[in-house]
């Protein structure tokens, strides 16, 4: 028996909608492609993808979740940084080219938790907003973290003694945006910070379908970009980019809340496009 895989990749507020309208656009066409995909053996979420794979874990429905990214309500907050000084921050961490891997997202660590944010509590809050559910469920969802001190990447699942909102706020925890989150006596930063998919830690599972809100050429401050990654999965694996009409639905900051009506919408037309793809592949 194929065990089968929804990988959902980092990218902001855009990339929780875009995701949420990718797999509403592919219930549109195809409602047992996108019932598949839903009910995969393992949920993988990092940053925006652990949002959407609580929620699909959570088991409201698409069309609801659907309905709250594009509602003129939110309880998203307007970041102090824009994307640029993200990068910005990664670029500085890149300075030295001898410094290994984890001796950058050290660095990036560091700045981390020297930033000027929101307290910790609020941005919890904010996190527990989105979540229709705080419990962990049943279902395999796995939620990606680096902790600031060792750069290690770690993946937080309903055994690893973390609350969920905790583990999703840890995977969202844009470095120079948001706080970092403590668990204990370790401090966690957004998961996407070395690798916006982390197919590592879904290698037990045969094949794996993966929404990557970003261009398939899109440049990476860390290895070879997700395109690479995706490429290198043991098992079988197809991908879904954002396209052209999504990527300028994005905007120029995915972090704005201002995106995440646009990028629904075109995250919803695009998967409509691709449902006979994703179908073929997961042979439903």
């Amino acid at each position: 028996m194929t065990t089968r895989g929804l990988v959902l990749a980092g990218g902001g507020l855009a990339g929780i909608a875009w995701e949420t309208g990718v797999l509403t656009g592919i219930a549109d066409e195809a409602p047992e492609v996108a019932r598949a995909l839903v009910g995969a053996d393992v949920l993988l979420g990092t940053s925006a993808g652990s949002t959407v794979a609580a929620q699909l874990g959570s088991g409201i429905g698409l069309e609801e979740l659907f309905a709250a990214q594009v509602a003129a309500e939110t309880h998203e907050l307007a970041p102090k940084a824009s994307i640029d000084e993200v990068m910005e921050l990664f670029a500085g961490a890149m300075g030295d080219p001898g410094a290994t891997l984890t001796e950058k997202l050290i660095r990036i660590g560091a700045v981390a938790e020297s930033a000027d944010t929101v307290p910790e509590p609020v941005r919890r809050a904010v996190i527990g907003h989105r979540l229709p559910s705080r419990e962990w469920p049943e279902r395999i969802l796995r939620v990606t973290a680096v902790d600031v001190h060792t750069g290690e990447l770690v993946v937080l699942d309903r055994d690893s003694g973390v609350a969920l909102v905790d583990a999703v706020a840890a995977s969202c925890a844009v470095p120079g945006v948001w706080p970092t989150v403590t668990v204990g006596n370790r401090h966690f930063m957004d998961g996407g910070v070395a690798s916006s998919v982390n197919t590592s830690a879904a290698t037990d599972c045969d094949a794996i379908v993966a929404l990557i809100p970003a261009s398939e050429t899109a440049p990476t401050p860390f290895g070879d970009g997700a395109a690479a990654e995706i490429d290198a999965f043991p098992g079988d694996a197809l991908a879904l980019f954002a396209d052209d009409e999504a990527i300028a639905a994005f905007g120029p900051n995915p972090l704005d809340p201002a995106c995440r009506i646009p990028a629904a919408n075109a995250g919803r037309v695009q998967g409509r496009r691709n449902a006979e793809r994703v179908g073929r592949f997961l042979g439903v």
